[in-house]
């Protein structure tokens, strides 16, 4: 192709001249020839290329038709798996919240169960705390008046002997007097046992109520503090339970409500 180009030009440059013009006469001929040569020599991907160039504008054409619809689908398909993530989404915070609700259904219904449960303990032992001291009372109450007619009969024992002493012995007053003595002495005693009895019977059921009374208000402390913390509310904080007073103060009863 270079070749037929330098002949052409040295044609040209070679060529004779018209008078008063720049223009030359060429051979027809040998100019086609070269000109056939030239467009031989060039290449086929030239072609292809001004192929390519004259269906420029339809590729880009239908590649911005595709890019478009590439786009469309891929908005299209993004919508879809946004509204199924948003949907999953709903679905599973209905679960949650259902589970949720179940959750807190069922430890209210177990709080009030543990509640009812220490209501009617609590009860059960009230009433047994109950008849534990009305019986004691009946047992004190039934000793002291055991106290009391024991001293009567002692007493009128000692009066008769005294009174049968004093016919056999009018001479001896002195015996007489000692023997009033006696009795009235014996009298008070029994009188100051059986009161003193009765202190103690009522302080031991004092003692046993109060601890019991103790005893209910650290359950009632415990369920409270229970439902607290079960409905989201901060406990206020721990507060020692109260202790036994007086340690293991109801063992020398061996009543078995030591542990009160």
């Amino acid at each position: 192709m270079f070749q037929a180009l330098d002949e052409l030009n040295a044609m040209i440059e070679d060529a004779r001249s018209l008078p008063m013009t720049a223009n030359c006469v060429v051979p027809r001929h040998e100019s086609l020839l070269l000109l056939d040569d030239i467009r031989d020599s060039f290449p086929g991907e030239l072609d292809d290329a001004q192929d390519v160039l004259d269906q420029r504008d339809s590729v880009l054409a239908e590649a911005d038709a595709t890019a478009r619809d590439t786009v469309s689908a891929a908005d299209a398909e993004a919508e879809r798996t946004l509204r199924e993530a948003r949907a999953d989404a709903d679905s599973m915070l209905a679960d949650a919240k259902a589970r949720a609700d179940r959750m807190v259904a069922e430890a209210t219904a177990h709080a009030d169960g543990l509640v009812g449960d220490a209501r009617a303990e609590s009860a059960d032992l009230l009433d047994r705390s109950r008849r534990e001291a009305e019986s004691t009372t009946s047992r004190a109450r039934a000793e002291s008046d055991r106290l009391v007619e024991q001293a009567n009969i002692i007493y009128d024992r000692t009066i008769t002997e005294a009174r049968q002493e004093q016919q056999r012995m009018l001479s001896e007053s002195e015996v007489v007097r000692i023997a009033d003595e006696e009795a009235s002495r014996i009298r008070d005693a029994a009188h100051a046992e059986s009161d003193r009895r009765r202190e103690e019977c009522d302080a031991y059921i004092d003692d046993k109520m109060a601890r019991f009374e103790e005893f209910l208000g650290s359950t009632l402390r415990t369920v409270s503090r229970g439902r607290e913390e079960l409905h989201g509310v901060a406990p206020v904080g721990r507060r020692e339970a109260p202790g036994r007073r007086g340690g293991r103060e109801g063992d020398q009863y061996g009543d078995g409500y030591g542990g009160y």
